[in-house]
């Protein structure tokens, strides 16, 4: 299962950065043309034959290799990848927020029409996290598969519990649901920083979170 900054306690540092925007370096060719010849002295313009034919291989895998990154950058993949990352950073339709007595606030985008959350289950769920500045900072999109996680039994921050499971007037998600939580850093990681890795954290202290979650459905691997 993935690791994830829904999780309390996380097995391995959080790898995402404080950036609204990916970038990608230009794919570079490098060619190292040798030849078992002789180094001509530095008025001999005439080069060997060895020289020539390291010089048009050089030239030939140089060409190559350009022509693969051209077909890569059209290929499907790319064009795939391109649009997680559109749908990871882009987030639902506005609504208005409701607040429970916690503090949490939620509200439904679409309301789903299948089974509601059921407690202490595995559940699949999509979701964008931001913090309150509206920065990215982890998606399931972005990793292109949901997120199979346990509700109701305090396995994720407490905001996710309530905010999916319901409770203290907030209603229970559904199947196909798609909900907008607003979570206070008292239903959250609280004054500590999360996420750390080599003094750097992810997740500052006292942060409110902002999630995006589609409610995909419930874990077909759940013990019946």
């Amino acid at each position: 299962m993935a690791t994830s900054a829904l999780a309390i306690a996380t097995a391995k540092p959080l790898t995402h950065h404080f950036s609204n925007s990916k970038h990608t370096p230009s794919p570079s060719f490098s060619c190292f043309c040798s030849s078992s010849s002789r180094v001509p002295p530095p008025n001999e313009a005439k080069l060997s034959f060895n020289s020539k034919s390291a010089a048009k291989q050089c030239v030939v895998n140089v060409g190559a290799g350009l022509l693969a990154a051209s077909i890569l950058s059209f290929s499907p993949l790319d064009a795939d990848a391109t649009r997680i990352e559109y749908y990871a950073t882009v987030g639902e339709p506005q609504c208005e927020l409701n607040y429970a007595r916690s503090g949490l606030g939620y509200c439904d985008v679409i309301v789903g029409s299948g089974e509601e959350a059921p407690r202490g289950e595995l559940i699949n769920i999509h979701y964008t996290a931001r913090f309150a500045d509206g920065m990215v900072f982890d998606s399931s999109y972005k990793r292109a598969r949901p997120l199979t996680m346990r509700i109701g039994l305090r396995k994720v921050i407490k905001g996710l519990d309530q905010g999916i499971l319901g409770g203290e007037g907030v209603p229970p998600m559904h199947i196909g649901g798609k909900r907008k939580l607003q979570i206070p850093p008292n239903l959250a990681y609280g004054p500590e920083p999360a996420g750390c890795f080599s003094g750097d954290c992810n997740i500052p202290a006292n942060a409110t979170l902002l999630y995006d979650i589609n409610f995909v459905g419930i874990y077909s691997g759940n013990a019946k």
